[in-house]
């Protein structure tokens, strides 16, 4: 690598923000012989754009001996993110690939069939004559050859010893923040009816009958493996196979490989890693078999791909812990922040906690919660607005709630199979509907009037029932847990402010939230904190169902992406059939509140925020999931 080039690699015309220095310091870390550096960069930084200048200072294939590594990869765990450079002509020479399963075969016949799928995956021997037109064959063979191949950390992980894609001299990591956790979650083995093919050929035992469950799911791997390996070659002895068959034999080898490696690493006495089980009903019930800190796993699959890595994120928090959570010596590891040119008035937090969210108080609070969406909904009447849900079971009470208070109209939302589906309908609306989502803190872009408002529901603390979670409790490890739920709650804040000129208001209705402010103040980038010190009560309009339908809106039509049902009746005795074409009573018809802060009407997009007033913050107030994963496993 040649640290000077990072500033010439540049690929936009000019800089913007913080970019120049930014990289200047980039230069600098890597000059100073560090083999990584921790770039913590928050929105709007371009991160993309840093991302490529880094790469630019791979060593090429001129100045390079036959036995050094050469150019760069491009990783991010992100599917989001990866499609975002494919549609930036700044990025025009990352060359991307993706899985197999994500290109469709050209053979006549087969053109619905995806690569993994096709003749060449599923008949012995087969010479495919036009095997250099192939989609996917011809990506790769691009990208291998290309200085910068780009592909997601799925496919990244999965190449691991691939001849294709060999190490090289430099690797960026963009949304690196979750490196750690990504890793466990592709090194978990979960082994249930639908991810193991032969379930109803093996026995499955209760693994906390006697002694370890670890070895006792070691012994039990060893077994199922040895089944797996059977009915492979069962298999692999037939001439040709069905695209279901040729499916079996994939996932047969794939787990064959996993379980190996779990038994492999449990049993090497100088491995690092700690191996936990979950199984919650015994005998006959799926097994969850997790890594934790999977240094050993991350060395393979991450740090022997390369000579320098840069790994970007907004929410690097502590930079001891995070090289500890990836087997990184941080001696070796620099860290450098740039600084947010968002105006921070553009960017507020508010503080409407009305209660804590934790399970033994969420029933009392989440109606508290659902009046204040009302409110909220009234103080925004034609803008759209985000609500973090954090479980599907906090979306759907609060769905029936505003649905009965005669709101379907202004309310839309996703379940598990449709996502990303109803969430560009969402995008695409000009109404002010809002948005109940679940796990969307991250890799999501609200700029402008797709979004201008948002509702922290829930601290996003991790599921203690998880066994990870629940064994570095026991370790003491609070620090840890509290971090990963800011890292949440700052990604989250990032949704809906995307621009200098752009401006959203965050609420935080949870009061636990307000605690673990008081509590990872230390960890918070200076940019996130001032954020919280200038958090603020706003007023809102008095609750008033029929003035939080929105301008213009009627209150009897169904419900917005929930299948269309009629809203009802409202709890609070208020019908559904008025048009609501004012705000409340409290708002002029030019958007301005009688407590004589700007509504949403009242100012323009990319205007100052400098009249809102501001009251003192009470910070003593008060006390994971869906990920947009890539499907490419598989060269």
């Amino acid at each position: 690598m040649d640290p000077s080039r990072i500033i010439d690699s540049f690929p936009a015309p000019e800089y913007r923000g913080n970019q120049e220095r930014a990289l200047r310091d980039i230069r600098d870390a890597f000059a100073d012989g560090n083999d990584v550096v921790l770039v913590r960069a928050p929105t709007g930084s371009g991160k993309s754009l840093l991302a490529r200048s880094i790469a630019g200072a791979a060593r090429t294939v001129e100045e390079a001996t036959p036995a050094q590594a050469t150019d760069a990869y491009y990783t991010t765990p992100q599917v989001s993110q990866l499609d975002d450079v494919a549609e930036d002509d700044l990025l025009s020479d990352l060359k991307i690939i993706r899985g197999k399963s994500n290109y469709n075969c050209i053979i006549r016949g087969e053109e619905d069939t995806p690569v993994d799928r096709a003749p060449c995956a599923r008949e012995r021997g087969f010479d495919c004559s036009i095997r250099h037109r192939c989609p996917y064959f011809s990506d790769r063979a691009i990208a291998s050859n290309r200085q910068i191949a780009a592909m997601t950390l799925a496919y990244f992980m999965q190449t691991a010893g691939s001849d294709v894609f060999r190490k090289r001299d430099v690797v960026v990591i963009d949304e690196a923040h979750g490196l750690a956790e990504w890793a466990e979650m592709y090194a978990t083995i979960d082994l249930k009816p639908r991810t193991v093919p032969i379930w109803d050929d093996i026995g499955v035992p209760d693994l906390s009958e006697a002694g370890d469950p670890v070895e006792r799911a070691a012994r039990f791997a060893e077994t199922v493996a040895g089944v797996c390996e059977r009915a492979k070659d069962e298999l692999l002895a037939k001439p040709e196979l069905t695209p279901e068959e040729a499916a079996r034999r994939d996932r047969l080898q794939e787990l064959r490989g996993e379980l190996n490696w779990f038994v492999e690493d449990y049993r090497d006495p100088q491995s690092p890693t700690t191996w936990v089980v979950d199984q919650h009903d015994g005998e006959g019930s799926p097994i969850a078999i997790k890594p934790l800190d999977p240094a050993k796993y991350l060395k393979h699959t991450v740090w022997d791909r390369g000579n320098r890595f840069a790994l970007l994120s907004a929410t690097i928090l502590n930079k001891a812990a995070f090289c500890r959570s990836v087997g990184l010596d941080p001696s070796n590891v620099a860290l450098v922040d740039v600084g947010h040119t968002f105006p921070v008035e553009n960017r507020p937090l508010y503080n409407v906690a009305q209660g804590k969210m934790t399970y033994e108080h969420r029933d009392e609070t989440l109606p508290k919660i659902a009046r204040l969406i009302v409110r909220l909904m009234a103080k925004h009447p034609d803008e759209k607005g985000l609500i973090h849900c954090h479980s599907y079971a906090i979306q759907a009470e609060l769905r029936r709630r505003l649905a009965e208070m005669g709101l379907g109209n202004r309310i839309h939302g996703h379940d598990r199979e449709n996502r990303n589906a109803e969430l560009e309908t969402w995008k695409a609306t000009d109404r002010p509907e809002v948005f109940l989502s679940v796990k969307m803190e991250e890799a999501l872009d609200l700029k402008g009037d797709l979004c201008r408002w948002q509702v922290l529901c829930k601290a996003p603390y991790l599921n203690t029932n998880d066994s990870r979670v629940a064994r570095r409790l026991e370790d003491g490890q609070w620090s840890w847990y509290r971090r990963a739920a800011l890292r949440t709650v700052i990604q989250a804040c990032g949704r809906v402010v995307r621009a200098p000129d752009d401006y959203g208001d965050t609420y935080v209705a949870d009061s636990s939230l307000l605690q673990l402010f008081e509590k990872t103040r230390h960890d918070m980038p200076d940019w996130f904190a001032e954020q919280v010190d200038r958090m603020s009560k706003p007023d809102l309009p008095e609750f008033d169902p029929v003035a939080a339908g929105g301008r213009g809106s009627n209150a009897t039509q169904g419900q917005s992406g929930f299948g269309g049902q009629s809203s009802g009746q409202s709890r609070d005795g208020t019908g559904t059939g008025s048009s609501a074409t004012n705000s409340a009573s409290s708002r002029s018809s030019d958007g301005q509140s009688s407590g004589g802060q700007s509504g949403s009407s009242g100012r323009s997009r990319g205007g100052s925020r400098d009249g809102r007033s501001r009251s003192e913050s009470d910070s003593n107030d008060g006390g994971r999931g869906d990920h947009p994963l890539s499907d490419v496993w598989g060269e």
